[in-house]
């Protein structure tokens, strides 16, 4: 395990994003070399002059040491890409943040998470069609991300709390500060029954530029993200798109095409980016979500082999009989029936009548890029 400090460390230098650590990574095989590096070897890396003077700076005038104690005083817990624990969606993105700050607690359970996102200028049938659809999947023992701003996602996150379940909020600050102000009371709630999370250096001020680049990490985080009233311009198009972009589902509830706030989620189901949902069903069986605690319980006591892997191998979107699938594997049927049984509970596969099997869609958008 590589020493936190240094990952602390470049995440507080500006312009030191995903692409540049992974190509200092690269270069010195670790962030401590990297850190110690004279400065004709950084450039040698590919930093630009802007990043190699802010990495110069920050390094001449930070105590590595004390920054640490900050994280630790203020009861924050922090995650990079070493840890086993860093949530394993957010893994998968291209930009996956190297360093995530949290307070509260994720759990391996929140990898059944669903984003809801909307305007801060909600409707009254907007707060209900947020509240309605986040208290359903919260009770269904879905997480519910979003990002702690007024109007929608506050009410999808108020929702979830009051149905007993787990929600966190991604926030485009630092997790020691709490915005908007009025909402550190839900914010405290949301850290009892979820977390607080961040990929900004504690300290960070919620400026505009910030909330767009989180967003990544609200659609990152989720299985799917659902648009519940927003403008074409607004924040919650914004996390659509990064969903689009990181092959997860998108969905939208219709609004009354004469308020300006419906624009956006109507275009998107309109151009065929998001699936329109009536109900929390549709998003359910989109995602096969229907037995989510049977799957958490499953995948506790049954972790992956080489028999699902080679499994998967053999299954696509398109149809497969089971007797196709064993000749493929050569397999004994019965090692593959109970085999497929356990990926169906698990949430992997999907029987779609007549002993035929396909791969479930855990997230991701068949047809588009795969």
């Amino acid at each position: 395990m590589s020493d936190k400090r240094y990952w602390l460390g470049f995440n507080i230098v500006p312009r030191i994003g995903p692409m540049r650590l992974r190509a200092l990574l690269a270069f010195f095989g670790s962030l401590e070399a990297a850190w110690h590096a004279d400065p004709s070897q950084l450039a040698a890396t590919g930093l630009d002059r802007r990043a190699l003077e802010n990495l110069l700076h920050t390094r001449a005038t930070i105590s590595l040491d004390e920054e640490m104690e900050k994280v630790q005083r203020a009861g924050v817990q922090m995650l990079t890409w070493d840890d086993a624990v860093y949530p394993r969606l957010l893994r998968e993105i291209d930009d996956a943040p190297p360093v995530l700050y949290v307070r509260g607690e994720l759990q391996p359970a929140d990898e059944f998470a669903i984003a809801i996102v909307g305007t801060r200028h909600a409707t009254t049938y907007g707060r209900e069609a947020a509240h309605q659809l986040a208290a359903e999947l919260a009770r269904r023992q879905i997480t519910i991300i979003s990002g702690l701003a007024r109007g929608i996602d506050s009410e999808a996150h108020k929702a979830a709390l009051q149905a007993g379940g787990r929600t966190i909020a991604v926030l485009g600050c630092g997790v020691d500060i709490i915005y908007p102000p009025e909402n550190r009371v839900l914010a405290e709630r949301i850290m009892a029954s979820g977390a607080l999370v961040s990929d900004y250096p504690l300290g960070t001020k919620p400026e505009a530029g910030n909330f767009p680049p989180r967003n990544r990490i609200i659609s990152g985080l989720s299985l799917g993200t659902v648009v519940v009233e927003g403008d074409e311009n607004s924040g919650a198009l914004i996390t659509a798109r990064f969903a689009l972009e990181q092959n997860r589902e998108v969905f939208a509830v219709p609004g009354n095409v004469t308020y300006r706030h419906s624009s956006g989620t109507n275009r998107l189901i309109r151009d065929g980016e998001a699936k329109l949902i009536m109900s929390v069903d549709d998003i359910l069986d989109e995602l096969n979500l229907t037995m989510v605690s049977q799957q958490a319980e499953v995948r506790e006591i049954a972790p992956e082999n080489q028999t699902e892997a080679l499994l998967l191998q053999h299954l696509s979107a398109e149809p497969t009989h089971v007797d196709d699938i064993c000749r493929a594997v050569k397999l004994p049927i019965a090692e593959v029936t109970s085999a497929l049984t356990l990926m169906e509970l698990k949430g992997m596969v999907r029987q779609v009548g007549g002993m035929q099997y396909i791969v479930a869609h855990s997230g991701r958008r068949v047809g588009k890029g795969d």
